[in-house]
């Protein structure tokens, strides 16, 4: 059976991913591991998660270098996003709405997707822009926050240096713009109401390696 490797981190838990797609899962990339995913036999590779400034990303060259030997590089959720934003006119497959954000301009900064996470667990140590954008429109439709509020928070948010952002300090960095009210009822929501557009885009890519495998007969 042709290998498919999969890079996964924070946007997705290992378990859930298994369920959706039988593959090889591998850390978040970092700059030259797609080289040796294709040098170890990959046919599809699903960059979902990868590294931004702890150690060197992803490079362009070695997505273009997997296309060119007939790989297919499927991008979505985090860095492979944004790598599918930047190279899909050359073959790279763009999955999910993070990934059409960035295509369209709505989203340019890399720190839209960065988180900091445990490595050992996995488990996100802070808030992705881009969660909290969601949520925050969310929220904003259930009449949780006004409109004053939104804009409010979401400019907390991006103020905040990316390890930084949590809800708790977004709602702190508000500062008075926010009321006290609003913002402990905005808590007490986003416990169980947080969105994670991450997390969905990083399970339509597998789902979708899943139906071009079994299409393709290479799974």
């Amino acid at each position: 059976m042709p290998k498919i490797i999969v890079f996964l981190g924070p946007s997705l838990d290992g378990d859930s991913a298994e369920k959706i797609l039988a593959a090889e899962y591998r850390p978040p990339a970092k700059r030259g591991d797609l080289i040796t995913a294709a040098r170890e036999g990959a046919a599809i590779i699903g960059l979902i998660d990868g590294v931004f400034h702890q150690e060197s990303a992803v490079a362009h060259r070695e997505i273009l270098a997997a296309l060119k030997a007939g790989i297919r590089v499927i991008g979505s959720s985090s860095m492979g996003a944004l790598r599918a934003a930047e190279m899909d006119t050359l073959g790279m497959v763009g999955i999910g709405e993070v990934y059409r954000m960035y295509k369209s301009g709505e989203l340019i900064a890399d720190d839209e997707v960065a988180l900091v996470f445990d490595p050992v667990s996995g488990m996100s140590l802070s808030e992705p822009l881009i969660n909290i954008r969601f949520t925050l429109r969310q929220a904003l439709h259930d009449g949780i926050i006004d409109a004053a509020a939104h804009d409010a928070l979401l400019a907390s948010a991006k103020s905040l240096f990316y390890p930084k952002r949590t809800y708790r300090a977004i709602v702190s960095g508000s500062g008075v713009k926010v009321d006290a009210a609003t913002r402990g009822r905005f808590l007490a929501w986003v416990e169980t109401h947080a969105c994670d557009q991450k997390r969905t885009d990083a399970i339509a890519a597998l789902e979708y390696i899943h139906r071009f495998a079994g299409e393709s007969g290479e799974g």
